[in-house]
């Protein structure tokens, strides 16, 4: 696959990574960015959990993005969420498609 510069995706750069491990840094950096915002520091005030709708602590949120940076999410206000630490730790990478459909047949889903 090639990029806008003629390199193949999948090529190493000068530091050795991979140009999905540098759009990872991108977007890692880019969140931290936004835990430093109103908007997102209002959110953690609210502390109500995206996925269970439960009531916590501003210590006990956590920042999820919907879509993972690891499968294509962006580090953007309406990929990011605020989830309290059980329902982050049990969403893990999954995508809210995989989400329903690992609710729905009671085991993990591959693709």
């Amino acid at each position: 696959m090639k990029t806008r510069m003629g390199k193949s995706a999948r090529q190493r750069g000068d530091d050795g990574s991979t140009a999905g491990e540098e759009n990872f840094r991108i977007e890692k950096a880019k969140a931290r960015k936004l835990r430093k915002s109103q908007w997102w520091l209002q959110k953690v005030q609210e502390g109500v959990c995206h996925y269970c709708g439960g009531k916590f602590k501003a210590e006990e949120i956590t920042m999820d993005h919907i879509v993972p940076i690891s499968r294509g999410g962006k580090s953007v206000k309406g990929n990011i969420v605020a989830a309290c630490k059980p329902c982050n730790s049990k969403k893990k990478y999954y995508t809210p498609a995989e989400i329903i459909l690992r609710e729905d047949m009671g085991n993990d889903v591959t693709f």
